[in-house]
């Protein structure tokens, strides 16, 4: 059981809002010397530093209760925080060295280091004893780098919504210090930042940082004194930032797994805030997990792991399990969702994932991939198709160019026209024209399942569409494919092109050719074999890397089918059956 005990220094104030205190109307006029004495003081005070963190308010500045950390945090971080160094993604730095004032460190380490997500690495791992050392030196680094300065990163509001929900959950390792003057700094701190976002957290983009934010905004009110009466005003920010981040069928609006996880994370993690205050949490707060579960479990394969889409890679099976498990969802896989994008087919032992809508809209996301009607495939624990992912994961070890290539269509298993992507990649990363419609048909049989979908994003450049059918046995032992490049109605020039229908095939599948060089063996890690045939191109095996968990680089093999697409178009079929 988690010791609850926090130490409460009731000489702070509540941070009541300035300009909303009881004033008196007509001056000194009729008060006493005494009385005169003191209202002069309050005037000369009431908007000065010493004013801001003494004698602000009613309530002392203290934590009203501790939530627990519903989630388990990184063992490997964890351990590695144990002996000195803190690590993230492959980059390291020893906090006995470490130097806020002059940030040496990528963007992903500097979120990892600002939102104290170590916190919960640490204190996976390490006792109360072992652990507050280390947590009250990082805490007097980031305090005297940057408590008394709003600059960006460390002050922007997603990461401070984070830091609220870290800071709450894990006081009883930062706020243990017999250290007066430091245990009133961090309280000062993190009542001046629950402020700020206050009036920052709508405007942080939509999805996981407006998410963030809100989320900082609500345990703020509910765990700072002063702020009850706020509490059904900050609860109708975070539904309407929601609402904005989140479509109806579950999916956010980045189309990305690794939002979707962090957004359950965020809102299991809330729950717990109103737990420990024994109140019960808005009913929207259980729907909307109710929803995102559904929607991260059809992008899952049979190894329990979700894909690799929209820039990211597996979480982890254990991991992810774990975060699902905290959420009390029981629930089942959501086989198709138009506004989130993915189509799911399972029968058997097999899973096929589709990527069935356009990117992101950029406005709304960096960094998104042109992975329009891409697929993955599995059998039971093993990946048979993926694509290579990781370009948003923030790996110090690949080099930025690799890392916009996995943007790129050619890193999905789809069909590339002209050696370009489906929808334009721009040099400041964000996402062009390209991709502005997917039409898609499906339907249920007794013996298969069919998926016909279509998109445009070659319909300016080259005046075709791209068509992908897919039938996958109901049995699961065979799935045909069909891709097809149609003339765009309305466009005069039709440009002849080649095209390479791409299947990146899963970590330690091996690959035999056939004689007749149309067709290949593929041997499964675990055992099984697969069968791969195609017509209407020729078949190669190049090398391709796929992006694992630990955001690790592997080298692995690709089925690329080429030909010509002359001005009438072409089709090109292919098969992946389960060998007997």
């Amino acid at each position: 059981m988690r010791d609850r005990s926090v130490p409460q220094d009731e000489t702070l104030p509540d941070g009541i809002d300035e300009g909303k205190r009881l004033v008196r109307v007509g001056g000194d006029k009729g008060l006493s010397l005494a009385e005169r004495l003191s209202e002069h003081f309050h005037r000369l005070t009431w908007r000065t530093p010493i004013h801001g963190m003494r004698l602000k308010g009613r309530h002392p500045l203290k934590l009203i209760a501790v939530p627990d950390d519903p989630l388990l945090g990184d063992v490997q971080r964890g351990h590695a925080l144990l002996e000195g160094m803190l690590t993230f993604r492959g980059e390291s730095r020893d906090i006995e060295t470490l130097d806020l004032t002059k940030p040496d460190f990528s963007k992903a380490f500097a979120d990892y280091l600002h939102s104290f997500a170590w916190l919960r690495d640490l204190s996976t791992v390490a006792t109360r004893a072992q652990a507050t050392p280390i947590a009250e030196h990082l805490m007097r680094l980031w305090l005297t780098a940057h408590a008394d300065t709003v600059s960006e990163p460390a002050w922007r509001a997603d990461l401070w919504g984070r830091r609220i929900l870290f800071w709450t959950a894990h006081a009883p390792l930062i706020l243990s210090s017999a250290d007066l003057v430091y245990r009133s700094r961090v309280l000062n701190t993190l009542a001046r930042g629950a402020r700020h976002i206050d009036r920052a957290a709508e405007k942080a983009p939509p999805g996981a940082p407006r998410v963030a934010a809100l989320c900082g905004v609500v345990a703020g009110t509910l765990l700072i004194p002063g702020g009850d009466p706020r509490q059904s005003a900050t609860e109708a920010a975070l539904l309407r930032g929601l609402t904005s981040s989140i479509h109806e069928d579950g999916g956010n609006v980045a189309r990305s797994p690794a939002v979707q996880v962090d957004l359950v994370m965020l809102l299991t993690s809330l729950r717990e805030v109103y737990d420990a205050r024994q109140l019960n949490p808005p009913a929207f707060l259980g729907d909307t997990l109710a929803r995102l579960i559904p929607a991260l479990l059809g992008i899952c394969h049979g190894d329990r792991d979700v894909g690799s889409w929209q820039g990211g890679g597996p979480y982890g099976a254990d991991a992810l399990a774990q975060v699902i498990a905290a959420t009390g969802v029981r629930t089942r896989p959501l086989r198709q969702a138009r506004d989130w994008g993915y189509q799911r087919l399972a029968a058997g032992s097999a899973v096929v994932i589709l990527d069935g809508a356009p990117p992101p809209v950029a406005r709304l996301v960096e960094g998104g991939c042109a992975s329009t009607l891409a697929i993955e495939l599995s059998d039971g624990p093993d990946r048979i198709v993926v694509n290579c992912g990781g370009a948003r994961t923030g790996i110090a070890q690949l080099p930025a160019d690799l890392s916009e290539g996995l943007r790129t269509t050619a890193a999905h298993s789809t069909l590339v026209l002209g050696d370009s992507n489906s929808t334009a990649i721009h040099a400041d990363g964000t996402l062009g024209r390209g991709v502005g419609e997917v039409e898609l048909v499906r339907q249920e049989s007794e013996t298969s399942s069919r998926i016909e979908a279509s998109h445009d994003g070659y319909a300016r450049r080259f005046g075709l569409l791209h068509r992908r059918q897919l039938v996958m046995a109901n049995d699961g032992r065979e799935l045909r494919g069909e891709d097809v490049l149609l003339p765009a109605p309305k466009q005069r020039k039709i440009q002849p092109s080649v095209f390479a229908v791409r299947f990146h095939l899963g970590f330690g599948v091996q690959v035999s050719p056939t004689a007749d060089g149309m067709a290949a063996l593929l041997r499964l890690p675990h055992g099984g074999v697969w069968q791969f045939r195609c017509r209407g191109g020729k078949l190669a095996i190049e090398d391709s890397l796929w992006i694992d968990a630990e955001g690790r680089p592997h080298a692995t093999l690709q089925l690329v089918v080429t030909g010509e697409a002359p001005a009438g178009g072409t089709n090109i079929g292919w098969v992946l059956k389960r060998a007997h």
